[in-house]
Formats: structure tokens, sequence, C-alpha cells
């Protein structure tokens, strides 16, 4: 009777490890990451004003990269082509009307404000 009561307090402890593991997991690194995609900010635009919910589907979660002209600059903030919003992971220090590319994650597709928003991201260029 000893033994079950170990072996089940044993495997309750090993779920309870891997449940632990799989809800704390390590943060991505997408300066890191391989870009998936890598692409022009009117094109990225294009494909959602062509079909919205292929593209969410496609670049949900994904590193991709996208260049264009810098329209807006604040803090940790830059805007490329009015389209793309971008959430810097660290200040940059760029000019206004300056062409550059930008690596980060696809976080979403604002319908109200047309825009293209992608956080985690860093300047590759």
């Amino acid at each position: 009777m000893k033994r079950k009561i170990l072996i089940f307090l044993g495997l309750i402890c090993i779920g309870l490890f891997f449940t632990y593991n799989y809800i704390y997991q390590d943060h991505r690194n997408i300066a890191n990451e391989k870009a998936q995609f890598s692409i022009e900010a009117n094109l990225l635009k294009k494909q959602f004003q062509d079909n919205p919910s292929a593209a969410q589907q496609k670049f949900l979660d994904q590193t991709i990269e996208v260049s264009g002209k810098v329209t807006a600059i604040d803090t940790n903030y830059i805007t490329l082509n009015n389209l793309v919003f971008c959430s810097m992971s660290k200040p940059v220090n760029i000019k206004l009307n300056s062409t550059c590319t930008i690596k980060g994650r696809f976080i979403g597709y604002d319908d109200l404000l047309e825009e293209i928003k992608l956080d985690q991201c860093t300047l590759t260029n």
C-alpha cells in the first residue's frame, strides 16, 4: 500500500514539474531569431487589404523584417510608411524620413487605425 502511495505522489510531482516548466517558459528573444518573412511595408499592408484573415494567420506571432520610410518617431516607437507601428526593445537613434529595416514579432492588425503592429523590434540596418 505504501508503495502505491509513493508512486502516486511521485507521478503528481513529475506532473507538477512539467506543468510549471510549461507555464513559465523562457521568453523569446526576437533579436536573435531569424526572420520568417522579409517584406516592404506597403506590400505587407496590401496583403491585409486583400485577405485580412489569411494574412493574420500567416504572420501572427512570427518574426518578420519590414522595410520602409520612418514617418513617426517617439521614445520607444517608430512608424514605417504610416502603416507599421513598431514597439522598439530599446531606444534607437534614427532620423525622420529615413529608410530602414526593422525586425520584430507581428502581434496583430488594427482594423480601426489600419496599422500593422510589431513588438520587441530592433533596427537591422
